[in-house]
């Protein structure tokens, strides 16, 4: 059974009920995969960037045909799944409880002492991917994934990291972008580098649980820390 069976059963159990919310979806994520980490994680996943994908569209009031398709490029859903990805959006958009809320469960799911979880660091990414499809990271779509950053306990050093992978290369600081100081030794900078690839390999990513479907955030994040990396190294042969 893929990760999309076991969305299907979730959103069909819970939008049968009026009452029923994107919190519910977390709870049941949480308790009936306890003993399989790994489809928990994946499921968890997938539930995090609908849900939250469904609440920022709604924070920011308009939803573009350039998010739509940003979002589509994420979920290579099957299309004999597509239906039970639209409701989970759909009942994201109509509940009633703030996005913070279940930003807070989706946290949860990392377990305690998690700042910089690798999982939710995967979610803001693929939010911000989306956020900006239309060419423009609005103050609002900005403000919101601040706040969920906060709720997911990264702390402000990496979030600029993150916001600086997701900027035009000629507007964002290469060092912002691979999170080391400028004025650092090159030896030091191609270490470093060498590091963030061997970490946000796409292999590494989907052995900590981000599923293959979504397997295009760990290439647009490969690609910026290679964009950046390039144009230090270009500077530094020019030096």
């Amino acid at each position: 059974m893929s990760i999309w069976d076991r969305i299907g059963d979730f959103v069909t159990r819970f939008s049968a009920s009026a009452k029923a919310g994107i919190a519910d979806v977390v709870e049941a994520v949480r308790t009936m995969f306890e003993g399989d980490a790994e489809l928990r994680r994946r499921v968890a996943f997938s539930v995090a960037m609908i849900a939250l994908s469904a609440k920022m569209a709604k924070a920011d009031g308009v939803v573009t045909q350039d998010e739509i398709r940003a979002f589509r490029e994420i979920f290579s859903v099957p299309p004999e799944e597509a239906r039970n990805v639209a409701r989970l959006y759909d009942l994201a958009k109509q509940d009633v409880a703030g996005f913070e809320a279940y930003a807070e469960r989706m946290a949860g799911l990392c377990g305690t002492g998690h700042k910089n979880c690798a999982m939710l660091e995967d979610i803001l990414d693929g939010l911000f991917h989306i956020a900006k499809a239309d060419g423009i990271l609005h103050e609002r779509e900005e403000e919101f994934l601040k706040r969920v950053s906060e709720i997911f306990r990264i702390e402000d050093d990496h979030y600029q990291t993150i916001l600086a992978r997701h900027l035009d290369v000629g507007e964002a600081d290469p060092y912002r972008v691979l999170g080391i100081e400028r004025g650092r030794p090159f030896a030091d900078v191609r270490s470093h580098y060498r590091r963030l690839i061997a970490h946000n390999h796409p292999d590494r990513l989907i052995a900590r649980g981000l599923p293959e479907e979504f397997i295009r955030i760990a290439t647009t994040r490969v690609a910026a820390i290679n964009a950046a990396y390039e144009a230090i190294e270009k500077a530094a042969r020019a030096a």
